[in-house]
Order: C-alpha cells, then sequence, then structure tokens
C-alpha cells in the first residue's frame, strides 16, 4: 500500500513538472530579461512551505551569479524593508495568488518602482494580476491524498525556479571557474579544486640540469620525496623528467655505471603535462589513463611551474 501511495505522489509530481514545458512562452522569455536586467539583488519570497521554496530558489540564484537574498514577507513590514534597495528586483512564490502579506509588500515595491516577477497556481489571483511578469506554475491537483499538504504545487514552483535560475546562468556566460569562486568548500569544492590549488611548487620542485650526475639526481629526488625529479635548463625551461621508474629501467641496463650517467643521458624527454588551471578531477583521470603518479606544469613557454603528485590528490580526499 505504501508503495502504491509513494508512485502515485511521483507520477503526479512528474506531471506537475511535465505540464509546465509548454507554457515556456513570451512570459519566461520577459521573466528573465527582468531579472537579468536587476542590477541589485534578486529579493525572493514566499510564505510557509512556498517561503522554503522562495529559499531554495534564491540559494540556487546566488549560487549561479545571480545575487540574491531571502526576504520573509511577514517580516519585511515589521522592519526587513530596509533589506530592499533601489535596483532590486522581487520574485514572489504563492501557489493561491492571494498571501495577504506578500500583496501588502508588493503594493509597497510597486511604490517604489520595482519589477515584480511571480510564480503562482492562479494567473487570475491579485498577485499575477499586481506582476510585472507573471508566471503558470498552476497544478491539476495535489500529491497529498488528502489534496491538502503542498506537494506537486511547491515542486512545480522549485522547478519553473530552477529553469530561471539556469536561463540566467546561460544568459550571464557563467563559467565552471564562476562556480568554483562560489563553492570553495564541502564536496563541490572539491570536484571543482584545481591543479594550482594542490601541486608543489617553488623549492618543493625536484629540479636538477640536464648535465647533472645521476648521483646527484638520486640525492635530489630523496630529498624532496615526490618519486621524480624534473630536469630544467638554467632558465626554468622543462627538458625531461626523470622518475623512479626511469631510474630501475637504467638500473637493469647499466648497473651501476648509471652513477657516472648525467640526467639528459636518462631521462624522459617527453613527460606528461597539465595546465594549472586545470581541473585536479580531470588531472587524476590522465594519471590513471597513464598508469602514472605524476604530472608536471609548465607555463606558456615551457618553464616548470609545479609538480602534481597522486598523494596530493590523496590528501583532498578526491580519492
Amino acid at each position: 500500500m505504501s508503495r502504491d501511495t509513494a508512485r502515485r505522489v511521483l507520477e503526479i509530481e512528474a506531471e506537475a513538472i511535465r505540464e509546465l514545458i509548454p507554457r515556456l512562452d513570451e512570459s519566461f522569455d520577459r521573466a528573465v530579461a527582468t531579472l537579468l536586467a536587476c542590477a541589485g539583488r534578486v529579493v525572493v519570497t514566499g510564505m510557509g512551505k512556498s517561503g522554503f521554496i522562495a529559499q531554495k530558489i534564491s540559494a540556487t540564484l546566488a549560487s549561479t551569479g545571480s545575487p540574491s537574498l531571502f526576504l520573509h514577507p511577514a517580516e519585511a513590514t515589521h522592519g526587513d524593508l530596509g533589506r530592499i534597495v533601489k535596483g532590486d528586483v522581487l520574485l514572489a512564490v504563492s501557489n493561491s495568488g492571494d498571501t495577504g502579506e506578500i500583496l501588502a509588500l508588493v503594493t509597497w515595491l510597486k511604490r517604489l518602482g520595482a519589477p515584480v516577477v511571480a510564480l503562482t497556481g492562479d494567473p487570475r489571483s491579485p498577485l499575477a494580476q499586481a506582476a510585472d511578469v507573471h508566471l503558470d506554475v498552476s497544478i491539476r491537483a495535489e500529491a497529498c491524498p488528502l489534496g491538502l499538504a503542498p506537494t506537486a504545487s511547491t515542486t512545480a514552483a522549485l522547478a519553473m525556479g530552477d529553469a530561471l535560475s539556469m536561463s540566467l546562468l546561460e544568459k550571464r556566460g557563467f563559467t565552471v571557474d564562476d562556480f568554483a569562486v562560489l563553492h570553495p568548500g564541502g564536496h563541490l569544492g572539491k570536484q571543482l579544486l584545481r591543479v594550482e590549488d594542490v601541486m608543489h611548487t617553488g623549492d618543493a620542485i625536484p629540479r636538477v640540469r640536464p648535465q647533472t650526475q645521476m648521483k646527484d639526481v638520486l640525492f635530489e629526488m630523496t630529498r624532496k620525496r615526490l618519486g621524480l625529479t624534473t630536469v630544467t635548463e638554467e632558465d626554468g625551461t622543462l627538458v625531461g623528467m626523470i622518475s623512479d621508474g626511469d631510474l630501475r629501467r637504467q638500473m637493469e641496463r647499466h648497473g651501476y655505471a648509471l652513477l657516472d650517467r648525467t640526467a639528459a643521458e636518462c631521462m624522459t624527454r617527453t613527460p606528461t603535462l597539465v595546465g594549472r588551471r586545470e581541473l585536479a578531477t580531470r588531472a587524476l583521470d590522465l594519471l590513471e589513463t597513464r598508469k602514472i603518479t605524476s604530472l608536471l606544469v609548465t607555463d606558456a613557454e615551457g618553464r616548470i611551474e609545479g609538480v602534481l603528485h597522486l598523494h596530493d590528490l590523496w590528501k583532498t580526499e578526491m580519492i
């Protein structure tokens, strides 16, 4: 019985979202244009369950390039109107479109000349009529078996809020780099780390010259503890790399005579490179694909900038 109820809830809510698609007309375009032209913040408001939906819409807008804040409509008329400044746009969410606190807020904002975009379930409601742009998020029925608890109606409003947010993201040219700036923490932050955020730089980079004897190469590799050393010219230009694997192969071939050879004679001349702005997750894919443990980072002129080791990614808990 409980599974049947759950299946019915999901079917009703899925249908509520599907029915929004044909409503993406000129009104939706005007809503996007209004929010895009906002010189201040998108102030999102809603009461009760719609208030929770409004908070989520506001958070999504703010995290994807559209400055936004949530304003509780009841608190607004008790001092919080000061949160709204010239250039702000109001995005109001109300299934009935007849919420008294929101209508009072809209009346005050209209006197200020602030544009109002409304998401309601009734195109004939007072809020829909008062808004500069109205988006119809009406539903056939709530998913609640009693027909009372906001379920499909809040799902529809949330989905339309996401549609607005993603359209604005695209219009603003919001990029992965922009997203990373706004999400430095948590799992998303780890997923958006750049190579430059975790690579070894400066004195931590093992370096030897092409003419360095292998006995000194071994010393540098042991001292820096990365299982490799870069081979560079005096100006820092990368010419090769010597890894632990290179050492083993050279020892099998030359025995102890290896110590009398030079770095240039033993190095790999085409090590695998990665850009400093590359996502660390993509660098990890490259390490796993090539079955290697390190990547070298160079600038546009080929000078060594850093070394990224598999262990550095372990420390970020990406692996």
